[in-house]
């Protein structure tokens, strides 16, 4: 690795107060004194870029591209398939399936997989663990989960991982059907199970999960998302035909409230579910993402829940949220009803300067594609695009934002697969396995779907959870595609694709990974963020590290990196196709070019 560039320009504007201490009066003066506009430094939507400011040309290429993904998933060694468990019950958490974990585990600064398993259910079988691949570099994987501390069964569903203890190693949480699990990374790609000591071991039926510093005192606490109060002694029979056994819907079964656990910093954890909140026994979630609604530089939750209205929780920032997804117009679809969400990301989709929302909903409800206007008010733009009309009929469990080609916009992959396998008997229209599907961003907020080239969209499979990471180091997103029952599937993105920047971070004052950093670049006369930040989709995590399309612009003109807490570091000008490492207070320690 490099230093710093010769003509690097680092500017470092000093923190703002953040609130530390318990809940209480203290900490609502302490808030208030921060000021009521934002951290230092962030931008308001008012002068944030928007489709209306005038600005220089766009900074993607003015061709387009074709998209193209490749199945490599037998060539790179991922021999896994996903256990439901499923032994003729119908048992319901059988239809979830379980999501993968992009993480760097050893350190070494590729991505490694983890693929979270189910297992078999008590007295049916010796179990199933999840399994860790490790990314040797050039489409190679070896499974690693022996002997690595993860090698346990549990009917697990999602997860999330970050370094909570701010000591330089990638932890895990998994979010399971019984007691959840905290795992203490080594470094080395083993893991210490430390659920006991930390207090973090959820006995719901949890299913995805998030770390973030809600607080602002440089921990990291943890969001986890609980579905419906099921076990097998109080299964209910359901049927679609009077006879036959069928899954039950989750309107069968009450509701679980989401845990929120706030990091002492020691170690261990206290849950501040009620205290925060964020309690809401009549919630069923099985998304969360993390974003920061109204720019006011306090980090938001979203959770999308299974036929119970939205939740959006707005950080007040004195450690108290309050749920405004009514008023938000993001509770109910357009005409009243809670759908039933599963995945969600956020992101600036449409380049005003606010993250918007992306929901994966049941088959005849469509995606849901939230735009945010900047007045606390959301408006669903999927009902008249072609977008909505293209996923009327799928099921999307796993769901982000990303840029699949590289020029700037944030482009929509969705995973599809429906939760009951006989549905083509009531349904002739509607197919147990589906096809994945890639929404290209035309700009102004406008989607098409995008027939990828290469195999890997083509076919079928009963999606689950997905994520992005650069895989193979090459800067562009491959993606990962877990199946319900079945294997993954990894896809290499062989888009040919122009410049790009990614940026990781590695915070002080903040917590390591700068999650919550809003990172900026500023390229061809227009800038665009990204957001650093674990969860979303449906049980997945994508990677930590940002990446900028550029497109044709040959350099960056500045990278301004807005941490947690309100510190700005402001470096640049980037040559093109680089990857940098930006340092708290430091500005960039480390930097190499990137092979296109």
């Amino acid at each position: 690795m490099e230093a710093s560039e010769p003509g690097t320009m680092i500017r470092t504007l000093p923190p703002r107060p953040v609130f530390r201490a318990a809940f209480g009066a203290g900490a609502i003066v302490l808030a208030a004194a921060a000021g009521c506009g934002g951290p230092a430094g962030e931008e308001s939507p008012d002068t944030a870029s928007g489709p209306d400011t005038p600005r220089a040309e766009t900074v993607a290429a003015a061709r387009v591209v074709p998209i193209v993904f490749t199945d490599v998933t037998a060539d790179a060694g991922i021999r896994f398939t996903h256990n439901t468990g499923a032994f003729g019950e119908k048992y319901l958490p059988e239809t979830l399936g379980a999501g993968p974990i992009w993480l760097d585990a050893n350190g070494d600064g590729r991505q490694d997989l983890l693929l979270v398993n189910s297992t078999d259910w008590p007295g049916r079988g010796e179990g199933t663990p999840p399994a860790l691949y490790r990314n040797d570099g050039n489409w190679s994987f070896t499974d690693v989960t022996r002997g690595s501390g993860l090698d346990t069964p549990i009917y697990g569903i999602g997860g999330a991982a970050a370094d909570y203890d701010n000591d330089g190693h990638a932890d895990l949480y998994l979010a399971a059907l019984g007691p959840n699990r905290l795992y203490r990374g080594r470094g080395d790609g083993t893991f210490a199970d430390v659920t006991g000591e930390a207090g973090v071991g959820d006995p719901g039926f949890s299913t995805s999960a998030l770390w973030f510093d809600y607080d602002g005192d440089g921990h990291l606490d943890l969001f986890v998302a609980n579905y419906v109060e099921w076990t097998a002694e109080t299964d209910l029979f359901c049927t679609l035909d009077g006879e036959t056994k069928s899954y039950c819907t989750p309107e069968s079964y009450p509701g679980q409230s989401a845990t929120l656990y706030r990091n002492r910093g020691d170690g261990t954890f206290e849950d501040v579910t009620a205290a925060a909140g964020v309690e809401a026994p009549s919630a069923k979630g099985l998304g969360v993402v993390m974003l920061d609604s109204d720019a006011d530089g306090w980090m938001d939750l979203f959770v999308a829940n299974d036929t119970q209205p939205n939740q959006l929780f707005r950080n007040r920032g004195d450690g108290t949220f309050e749920d405004i997804a009514v008023t938000a117009a993001v509770a109910f679809s357009e005409t009243g009803v809670a759908r039933a969400g599963m995945g969600a990301d956020a992101a600036d989709y449409a380049d005003s300067g606010l993250p918007g929302l992306v929901i994966g909903n049941f088959s005849n409800e469509m995606l849901a594609l939230y735009h945010n206007e900047g007045n606390g008010l959301f408006i669903d733009e999927a009902p008249r695009s072609p977008l909505g009309r293209a996923t009327l009929l799928t099921l999307t469990f796993g769901c982000f934002f990303f840029d699949a080609d590289l020029d700037g916009r944030l482009d929509i992959f969705a995973a599809n697969g429906h939760v009951a396998d006989d549905v083509g008997r009531v349904q002739s229209q509607v197919s147990h396995a589906q096809r994945p599907q890639l929404f290209r961003n035309l700009g102004g907020g406008r989607f098409e779907e995008a027939s990828a080239a290469g195999g890997g969209l083509e076919t079928p499979l009963v999606g689950r959870g997905a994520a992005y990471a650069d895989a193979d180091g090459d800067g562009d997103l491959d993606v990962v595609i877990t199946a319900n029952g079945g294997a993954p599937r990894l896809l290499r993105n062989d888009t040919a694709a122009g410049g790009l920047l990614r940026v990781r971070l590695v915070g002080t004052a903040a917590n390591r990974d700068g999650i919550g950093a809003r990172v900026e670049a500023t390229a061809g006369g227009q800038t665009r963020w990204r957001r650093v930040r674990t969860g979303s989709s449906y049980a997945s995590q994508s990677e930590l590290p940002v990446t900028f399309g550029l497109g044709a612009a040959p350099r960056v003109d500045a990278v301004r990196v807005v941490w947690p807490g309100g510190r700005v570091d402001e470096v640049g000008p980037v040559e093109a196709n680089r990857r940098i490492t930006i340092e708290e207070g430091a500005g960039i320690v480390e930097t190499s070019p990137i092979e296109r």
